[in-house]
């Protein structure tokens, strides 16, 4: 009796084991207001800010070069990750949006920061970004199940890879 007790204790321990990660709930974003000053990552100086280009410039750039390192770019965040923060999307100039990620993901914004003009500061190039990566990043937003099973061919796009942002105003 007390083996059969024994083995199913030790089954039970083991079967506890298998349980996927993706059935742990992940943090929150941040808390926060984003507030004028405010920045995540690293600081964005005083002279990066003053030097930042517009998204419209950065994609002429990016035109010449496909990929610019150490690059200040400015605009207005469009959407942040509601999983976590860890990517934001900021507005281009024709009204459609780049995808921005945190390097390393080693930092996070908060939803708040939505609506928000900022600095980033990074690597922007341009990329083919794969139906699968853009359907990850579609659920991420929450779009809908049609919007999502919409995606239906790669895209080419800027992408940025943040070491800091800062908020402008």
């Amino acid at each position: 009796m007390k083996l059969r007790l024994y083995t199913a204790a030790l089954l039970l321990g083991f079967s506890s084991l298998c349980f996927s990660q993706e059935d742990v709930e992940k943090p929150a974003p941040p808390a926060g207001n984003a507030l004028v000053g405010d920045y995540y990552g690293a600081d964005v100086s005083d002279t990066s800010v003053k030097k930042a280009i517009s998204v419209g410039k950065l994609e002429d750039n990016l035109k010449a070069d496909n990929k610019i390192e150490n690059v200040s770019v400015k605009g207005e965040v469009t959407g942040v990750c509601p999983k976590r923060g860890c990517w934001i999307s900021l507005k281009t100039e024709d009204g459609s949006s780049f995808f921005v990620k945190m390097k390393d993901y080693a930092f996070f914004v908060p939803t708040a920061a939505k609506g928000k003009n900022v600095v980033l500061e990074g690597v922007a190039e341009k990329k083919v970004t794969s139906i699968e990566e853009l359907k990850h990043y579609a659920k991420d937003a929450k779009k809908s199940k049609a919007e999502i099973d919409a995606i239906k061919a790669p895209k080419e796009e800027i992408r940025f890879l943040a070491s800091g942002i800062k908020v402008v105003n």
